[in-house]
């Protein structure tokens, strides 16, 4: 079976993957993405957000990326797809633009507006929406808020679809029926070598964490695809 590397969202961390890493029956790791957890104040590029998605990799691995974490995971993909065996795409089906932009760009204003740059906001936040033991995993890694103008200023100029062409291995498309990034999911899958769309009815954006136990099951799955095909082809070898 194929390793893991999980890839988290936007001023998250490794910690915000910490169910999944304990459900996995797979070698598995989380990374931290620059400017988020371990390595809050470094600058956040997708060149240098590619490389800590590959880095440590003795083999091709399924990489799961979820939110900013999915446009990582096909960053990833495009510039080292030998590295890559499978991509895992979830709520990241939003082509980068002004209405992906100008969101993030408010909530950062007004969070670093406040006395402690929104922490204490952020926190209620994540508390009300995640189960419990995984919120207080995610306050831990650190919310790094104020990466969130670099972020913008990177897929303001990933074309993530010529960028998903490239990419010639199996795609995985998740997303949460009830997810705002999911717009675009059609032409997402339009633009895999070899895709496939998975909806999750009555799921929002944070499907990988609220809905564990599904979502690791069909990341199993799709690692479980991945070593078939594997075996097949050698034995035809």
């Amino acid at each position: 079976m194929v390793p893991l590397v999980f890839v988290h969202g936007i001023r998250l961390s490794g910690a915000a993957w910490s169910e999944q890493l304990h459900r996995a029956t797979l070698p598995a790791r989380a990374v931290d993405l620059p400017g988020h957890g371990t390595r809050r104040g470094e600058r956040f590029t997708l060149a240098a957000a590619a490389d800590a998605v590959v880095e440590g990799l003795d083999e091709p691995a399924l990489v799961v990326g979820h939110s900013l974490g999915g446009f990582v995971a096909i960053a990833a993909a495009a510039r080292h797809p030998e590295r890559v065996a499978g991509l895992v795409v979830a709520g990241s089906t939003h082509l980068p633009g002004r209405t992906l932009e100008t969101p993030f760009r408010v909530a950062h204003r007004l969070l670093m507006r406040l006395p402690d740059q929104g922490e204490r906001l952020s926190r209620w936040q994540f508390r009300g929406v995640l189960p419990p033991k995984l919120a207080e995993a995610v306050i831990g890694g650190g919310i790094a808020t104020e990466v969130i103008p670099d972020v913008v200023e990177a897929l303001a100029d990933f074309d993530v679809l010529a960028e998903l062409k490239t990419y010639p291995g199996p795609t995985w498309l998740i997303n949460g029926s009830r997810d705002h990034f999911r717009r675009h999911e059609h032409r997402f899958l339009d633009a895999c070598a070899d895709g496939r769309l998975i909806n999750v009815p009555k799921a929002g954006h944070y499907l990988p964490m609220v809905r564990g136990k599904e979502f690791a099951q069909l990341v199993l799955d799709a690692a479980r695809s991945l070593s078939i095909s594997t075996t097949s082809s050698e034995r035809s070898e």
